[in-house]
């Protein structure tokens, strides 16, 4: 009887979860990460740790979508995600993020809750990030706090819309930005951009304005292509930001640069670099370059290294490991 009740409940749950298009994807990725002076900060946690730990992240995502009759699609996202601490290599415990609800019909999108924003989904804003974990990237010198995915909590409840139609495709996000301080108030974050493909190449603009009790705001221009082997991205943008204590920060209001590239030596095997800064004395600037092996059946060895340098004080990162994805 315990057998067929067990039967019968895992046929009608496999058969729920058909009717549903439940999904489930993601990655898992170990290795070492080197990081110069990891423990001189000298802390409870990270006092005598060496600069060489043992890096590892794991994230699956939950996909549930259906169809209605007239063909509007609607869909739900959330993510488990589990993390060493970088601050002394320990396994993180894994945790749900909040949800993304999104409906879709034909060249438009809405998402609701946790979005990524409009210049989060900016074409060519991220570019290639260097090694295992991404450790240097093009963006280095850029610090508007736009309206971001997160991937292990729910930290805004915003609203992203998208229209494409052909070559062409404009977006915008809204959602409500927190202060800088303990006593600064709540304002309205919004975000836009459009981006168009001619070819091989896309260009893309953005501007961000956040209304706290100082405003922020980010303009970004993007251009990104693939020329057979070749692939590479432009990255170039100015902003005004208010720090932590929400006083404007002059250190980082200014403008900010990057790019960033990559080769396929072999159709299993690719290179690339990436380098970013800006003209403010508070931006980071980083360079760095990378590796990745393909070795079949979504799984991959990558590496790299790098250095960056905020506030005249320059720190050398390096990683190596595999990353499997499913």
């Amino acid at each position: 009887m315990k057998k067929i009740l067990f039967a019968s409940t895992a046929l009608i749950a496999t058969a729920g979860m058909a009717a549903a298009d439940i999904n489930f994807s993601g990655y898992g990725r170990f290795g070492i990460g080197y990081l110069e002076n990891r423990g001189a900060a000298a802390t409870a946690t990270t006092n005598g740790v060496s600069d060489t730990v043992i890096v590892s992240r794991f994230r699956v995502s939950i996909d549930g979508d259906a169809t209605t009759d007239g063909g509007v699609r609607f869909s739900a996202r959330v993510r488990i995600q589990a993390d060493e601490t970088a601050a002394n290599g320990n396994a993180g415990a894994a945790g749900l993020n909040a949800a993304r609800f999104s409906v879709e019909y034909e060249g438009l999108r809405v998402d609701v809750g946790n979005v990524a924003g409009a210049i989060d989904n900016l074409p060519g804003y991220y570019g290639y990030e260097t090694g295992l974990e991404g450790m240097q990237t093009q963006y280095s010198g850029a610090d508007y706090g736009f309206t971001g995915y997160s991937s292990t909590g729910g930290t805004h409840n915003g609203v992203y819309a998208r229209y494409a139609v052909g070559d062409f495709a404009v977006a915008a996000s809204y959602d409500q930005a927190t202060g800088g301080s303990a006593t600064a108030t709540n304002g309205d974050r919004w975000d836009i951009h459009g981006a168009y493909t001619f070819g091989n190449i896309t260009a893309a603009l953005a501007y961000g304005e956040t209304d706290t009790t100082v405003s922020q705001d980010m303009t970004v221009f993007t251009l990104g292509g693939t020329w057979g082997a070749f692939g590479g991205t432009l990255f170039v943008g100015d902003e005004t930001v208010n720090n932590a204590a929400g006083a404007y920060d002059a250190s980082v209001s200014d403008t900010f640069y990057g790019l960033s590239a990559t080769y396929d030596i072999s159709s299993a095997t690719t290179i690339g670099f990436a380098y970013g800064d800006g003209s403010g004395t508070g931006d980071t600037q980083n360079y760095g370059i990378g590796v990745k092996h393909d070795l079949g059946g979504g799984v991959s060895l990558r590496g790299g290294v790098g250095n960056a340098k905020t506030a005249g004080v320059s720190t050398t990162r390096a990683d190596f490991g595999a990353q499997f994805n499913f």
